[in-house]
């Protein structure tokens, strides 16, 4: 048992770091090495406040000296500093991927920016051939976590709402190749067309600045509805039914027949 300057055994009883709160036994001597009669914490190497080797008296009210050099790091600290760091290196590197100034956010009204992009088939879709369908346009990547999360929800709403006129398309915004995205895609069961997309295309749609982030296009053609981040199934669903209750104008009608029968012939 630790003993004071005198002989006698130290007081037993425990306290808690201010600093990295690890409890510890008050009256045990850590690891550390003390500096001018002050004990170190085990876990931080924070000072116990108002500590006294010889006394084994620790005033939990008492300022709190800076840590000593040569004093124990958290390393539960350390590896939340870590992660973190990464975090910001990891998203700041796609976010670097886009050079200039960021272009506007595209507002929840007005036409959709049309495109034509390569699927994961081989073959080119352009947006504008849905017209007169209820597009959710999802911008999505491999690597976002929350794009894993609603990705289900979407092939749930594609088999509940496709019979109501519903076509879900995935753009996917990152830089794993074509091989690796289809491979994704199987894993997780999507049953809608997946795009590869293009920055140009993203910056059509104000530059996509978060994924996930969803469009939803009305049966006219225009964007009636959009979400940035990850969103409830029911706030999704929501919006959805926005895109449905739109209608197409009798130019827009005749435009898509054409574009399905042909011109007619008299």
């Amino acid at each position: 048992m630790p003993e004071k300057s005198d002989g006698t055994p130290l007081e037993k009883s425990h306290w808690r770091c201010p600093k990295c709160w690890v409890t510890q036994e008050k009256g045990v001597r850590p690891d550390a090495e003390a500096v001018s009669g002050i004990v170190m914490c085990n876990a931080c190497g924070a000072a116990f406040p108002g500590s006294d080797i010889d006394s084994g008296k620790y005033d939990a009210d008492a300022p709190v000296p800076g840590p000593a050099a040569g004093g124990k790091r958290n390393p539960l600290a350390l590896l939340v500093v870590a992660v973190v760091a990464a975090a910001m290196l990891f998203f700041g590197f796609h976010m670097a991927r886009r050079s200039g100034p960021a272009p506007p956010p595209i507002a929840k009204s007005g036409p959709a920016p049309d495109f034509t992009l390569e699927s994961l088939d081989g073959k080119s879709m352009r947006l504008s051939d849905l017209r007169g369908k209820a597009v959710l346009l999802n911008f999505w990547a491999t690597w976002c976590g929350p794009c894993k999360i609603e990705m289900p929800w979407f092939v749930e709403l594609q088999n509940q709402y496709g019979s109501q006129g519903l076509q879900i398309v995935g753009v996917a915004m990152d830089d794993s190749s074509k091989e690796d995205i289809a491979k994704f895609a199987k894993e997780m069961g999507v049953n809608y067309p997946v795009l590869l997309g293009k920055e140009a295309v993203g910056d059509e749609y104000g530059g996509v600045p978060a994924l996930p982030e969803s469009f939803f296009i009305g049966r006219d053609g225009k964007i009636v509805d959009k979400i940035i981040g990850l969103k409830g199934k029911a706030e999704i669903e929501d919006s959805i039914k926005k895109a449905l209750d739109t209608e197409m104008g009798k130019s827009q009608a005749s435009a898509q027949t054409i574009r399905e029968n042909g011109p007619a012939h008299r």
